[in-house]
């Protein structure tokens, strides 16, 4: 790092960032590229460092509900900065002072010296008064469109939909197809406009709608970068336009979006959520650096190296009733395909009919199983099979004796009463009972039942929050979220070797900061196996393969065809099997075993490779998805064909003009032709007319 004058110059690596330090105006970043890249910056776009919103304080300019533009943020002047190495990262410390509150903004950068990713967060520190915060960015970025474009036009805006049933569905739009347009503003001497283009969550639900992450990517493909959002609950970012130019500005929760303010006494501290950034040219470059950078900050975990085959009785099958005599079938099936773990899901602590109900005690329903659960898990162990369990840890039912023995204080609450949602209660973590009663609860399953494996779900957002001993709702539910995590750890550091999955309805808490601590995520609670596959393909641009848990559910009445497409959902990330096993004709169990062995063959591969998507990210009704996965000896490349010419041509310009060795990896005994078109560079695919899917492995010779 060089500082003159005016400039903070950090060269950790694979990215160079800039930052000016003048005395007569904020600290602001004025060049953010990836090292080596000569492309110019215009200081007229730059943000200041950090955009901070207070109580008693407006907008600094041009009124209007965006993030950027606060008062604090202008006011800001540089005091110092640092630069320290610490477990393998570089990181640049930069602070500044606001003048009239005496609040500090420290602003953190933090990067791997091998890839073009910054991590960011802000820290807020109060003067020697009290503050409100509503609204702290943990990045602010201008200029992040190069200086003289279209920016309007010459840009795409990628942001995913992410609802239950239709998770990870990419979109791409132009900045003018979102309200962010040339307007002739710059004629009369503004700036910038006051439209911005806004994506967040604001409940419980971290992806409870989108992905907590964003690409802007230069149409002629010459410059893209990716951010991603990493908290387990309301986060927001914002594009608009200042200087010419494109900017960004990610956070945590806020209080207009979120119900969030934050009271700091003189000389308290906050933290921002983390925001991750990535540079590179194409959505393979940008997913394959942030894969990599996932793997780097997540928990270790022997999981993410085993990638056992996972067996789950709920989808298509039990559906969250299971008993002592609809189970010892299934157990005994899920021993045939060749299962490792087996997860009982839920209804085992209910004695009515619905799963849904008795929330909260999570004692075994002695009606369901009058010989204890024990030995259903004791017959998952003789099989061979770890076996776990399902809870939803943060619930209790509105009828549970647990809501009338708890405190009131142990529940969210709004105005003196408790939130209910769809017949629920939230436990507070942030209080002992609550949090000493779900660990009491699930430290006696795991001892008594022998566990090795938790499922935990979550199905209701929770969207008011709780101001129990909080300064706003949305701060009571930021509270919840990071003591809900720091407990998920705990739980593992006590018993290692323990898996906990994380499931919210499928995949609506699929955020960074829950796959750090998670081996594994659901992905979707999608049914429908043709569906699945867009859900499948896209995986990996919100989790690493090794941690994505897709759905198989084979059925007694499909095809082989449907059976093998279903498995082949899975094939490139992990294992959730479910579906009638107990049903299935020998020749159909054959072809799940054949799955399963492809797979356990595959598998090592999955945890250093990297994903590639030679049609593009899929849409959600594309006729063919595909999806590959690429490391230094050969690549794993699966591609469905759900409608459309039974002759499927695969583009895959890097071998163009090389020999290329292809073997079929599952299924081997459906009718298939691949060859290699090595002048055209595409892998051609002859399939039956019918929907299908097919793994291959590609090899250079």
């Amino acid at each position: 790092m060089t500082v003159d004058q005016h400039t903070i110059t950090w060269r950790p690596g694979a990215i160079e960032l800039d930052i000016s330090s003048s005395a007569d105006e904020p600290p602001m970043v004025q060049r953010f590229t990836r090292s080596g890249d000569e492309s110019a910056s215009d200081p007229a776009s730059a943000l200041p460092i950090a955009e901070v919103h207070l109580g008693g304080e407006g907008s600094g300019i041009l009124s209007s509900e965006r993030l950027m533009g606060s008062a604090v943020g202008r006011r800001l002047r540089f005091v110092d900065h640092r630069e320290w190495h610490e477990a393998g990262m570089a990181h640049l410390e930069v602070t500044a002072q606001d003048p009239v509150t005496r609040v500090s903004v420290i602003s953190r950068w933090s990067a791997w010296p091998d890839l073009p990713v910054v991590r960011c967060e802000t820290e807020i520190v109060a003067g020697s008064k009290a503050v409100e915060l509503r609204a702290v960015s943990s990045v602010a970025l201008g200029g992040i469109s190069s200086p003289g474009a279209h920016w309007w036009l010459d840009y795409e805006v990628g942001f995913a939909h992410n609802t239950w049933f239709r998770e990870m569905v990419w979109q791409r739009r132009t900045p003018a197809e979102l309200g962010l347009d040339d307007s002739g503003l710059d004629q009369w001497g503004i700036t910038g406009s006051r439209a911005s283009f806004a994506i967040g969550q604001r409940g419980s639900w971290s992806t409870g709608g989108h992905l907590p992450m964003g690409v802007l990517r230069a149409r002629d493909q010459s410059r893209s970068v990716l951010w991603q959002v990493e908290h387990n609950g309301a986060w927001r970012w914002e594009l608009g336009d200042q200087g010419g130019a494109l900017y960004l500005v990610a956070s945590g929760p806020t209080d207009q979006s979120s119900a969030w303010m934050r009271r700091l006494a003189p000389g308290e501290r906050f933290r921002s959520v983390p925001t991750t950034l990535v540079l590179a040219v194409d959505d393979d470059e940008l997913f394959g650096s942030l894969t990599r950078a996932r793997r780097r900050v997540r928990r270790p975990h022997p999981d993410n190296e085993a990638l056992p085959v996972i067996v789950n009785d709920y989808m298509n099958a039990l559906m969250g009733d299971p008993t002592s005599e609809n189970m010892p079938p299934f157990i005994d099936a899920a021993r045939r395909a060749g299962a490792e773990i087996y997860c009982m899901d839920s209804g085992w602590y209910t004695d009515g009919a619905t799963w849904w109900n008795d929330l909260g005690s999570w004692e075994p329903s002695l009606r369901r199983f009058p010989d204890g659960l024990q030995a259903m898990t004791s017959r998952m162990r003789a099989a061979g099979m770890v076996p776990g369990l399902w809870l939803e840890p943060e619930v209790v039912s509105v009828s549970s004796p647990v809501a009338d023995t708890l405190p009131l204080e142990a529940f969210f609450q709004r105005d003196g009463q408790r939130v209910i949602e769809s017949g629920r209660l939230q436990l507070d973590f942030r209080h002992p009972a609550a949090l000493a009663h779900i660990d009491g609860a699930v430290e006696r399953l795991i001892v008594d039942l022998g566990l090795g494996y938790l499922k935990f779900d979550y199905n209701m957002d929770v969207t008011q929050g709780t101001d129990v001993d909080a300064d706003s709702p949305g701060d009571g539910q930021f509270g919840h979220q990071r003591v809900l995590l720091d407990w998920v750890r705990n739980l593992m550091d006590r018993h290692p070797g323990l898996v906990i999955e994380s499931c919210a309805s499928g995949g609506q808490r699929m955020d960074a900061a829950t796959l750090a601590v998670h081996p594994i995520q659901s992905t979707s609670d999608n049914q429908d196996p043709l569906f699945t596959a867009a859900i499948a393909a896209s995986a990996p641009t919100a989790v690493t393969p090794e941690q994505g848990a897709v759905w198989a559910y084979p059925d007694p009445s499909w095809s082989d065809e449907r059976i093998a497409f279903s498995l082949a959902n899975t094939l490139l990330g992990r294992v959730h099997l479910g579906g009638r096993l107990d049903l299935l004709s020998p020749p159909q169990m054959e072809l799940v075993r054949e799955g399963l062995a492809a797979y356990r063959e595959t598998r090592d591969r999955l945890t250093t490779a990297l994903p590639f998507w030679p049609l593009g990210l899929p849409g959600w009704h594309d006729p063919v998805v595909a999806l590959g996965m690429r490391d230094d000896e050969r690549e794993l490349l699966t591609v469905w064909r759900r409608s459309g010419p039974t002759t499927v041509r695969v583009p895959l310009a890097a071998h163009a003009g090389r020999e290329i060795e292809v073997e079929i990896v599952f299924p081997k005994g459906l009718p298939t032709r691949a060859t290699w078109d090595g002048p055209a560079g595409e892998l051609v695919i002859e399939l039956p007319d019918e929907p299908a899917a097919r793994t291959l492995s590609l090899r250079r010779i």
